[in-house]
C-alpha cells in the first residue's frame, strides 16, 4: 500500500498524542506535522517519542531555521509547500529525507539538479490533479509524486492506482472522525 502522509496541524502540544494515536488506531502510520504553529516542535518531540513506531516529519518546512528545529526534535523527514534552496541545502548536509513542493517543469528540474525524485505536488487540485501528474511524467519519468491539496476520499482510488504517485498527503482525514477517516483512506488504497 503507498504510503499516506497526513498533514496535521497541532494548535495545543497537549493535543499530539490524542491526534496521533486517532491516526495509528485508523491504520496510518505517517505523520506530517505543520510548522504552522508555535508548538511544532514540541508537537514533533512528543510524537516522535510517544510513536517510536510511526514516521514523524515536519511540514511547511519554508526555511533552513525551521528545517533545524524539525531536526533537532528528531523529524524523521521535511516537507515543503514549495522548494526551497536553504532547506535542500540543509538536508542534503544533514542527510534527511526532504519533500520540497513543485507544480512546474523548472521546480522539478531544480529538485532533479539537487538530488530529489520524490516532490510534493501541491495544490493537487488547483494545478491540474492528476491530468497534470500525468503530464508531468512523460519528461520526467524518473520522478514520484506526493498529490497534497485538492486529494480526498471521492478521489483517492485515481491517484492511488497511478503508478508514479509515491504517497497520499493531505488534511482531508483530519476533519471530523479521524479514526474513521483513516480508515476509510486505507480501505480505498487497499483495494
Amino acid at each position: 500500500m503507498k504510503p499516506i502522509i497526513p498533514v496535521v496541524v497541532i494548535n495545543d502540544a497537549k493535543d499530539t498524542v490524542k491526534t496521533l494515536s486517532a491516526l495509528r488506531e485508523g491504520g496510518i502510520n505517517y505523520a506530517e506535522i505543520t510548522f504552522r504553529t508555535a508548538c511544532a516542535r514540541e508537537a514533533i518531540e512528543i510524537a516522535v517519542k510517544a510513536f517510536p513506531d510511526m514516521n514523524i516529519g515536519a511540514g511547511t518546512v519554508i526555511n533552513r531555521e525551521q528545517a533545524e528545529s524539525a531536526v533537532k526534535a528528531s523529524a524523521q523527514f521535511l516537507v515543503s509547500p514549495g522548494f526551497s534552496d536553504e532547506v535542500a541545502k540543509f538536508a542534503l548536509e544533514n542527510k534527511v529525507t526532504y519533500y520540497p513542493g513543485c507544480v512546474t517543469p523548472t521546480e522539478i528540474m531544480r529538485a532533479l539538479s539537487y538530488g530529489f525524485d520524490i516532490i510534493k505536488f501541491f495544490p493537487a487540485g488547483v494545478f491540474g490533479g492528476l491530468k497534470a501528474l500525468k503530464a508531468l511524467s512523460a519528461p520526467f519519468p524518473q520522478v514520484r509524486f506526493i498529490p497534497t491539496g485538492g486529494v480526498d476520499l471521492s478521489n483517492l482510488k485515481e491517484f492511488v492506482n497511478f503508478d508514479k504517485v509515491y504517497a497520499i498527503g493531505g488534511s482531508f482525514m483530519m476533519k471530523g472522525d479521524i479514526v474513521a477517516n483513516c480508515k476509510e483512506a486505507v480501505r480505498i488504497c487497499e483495494l
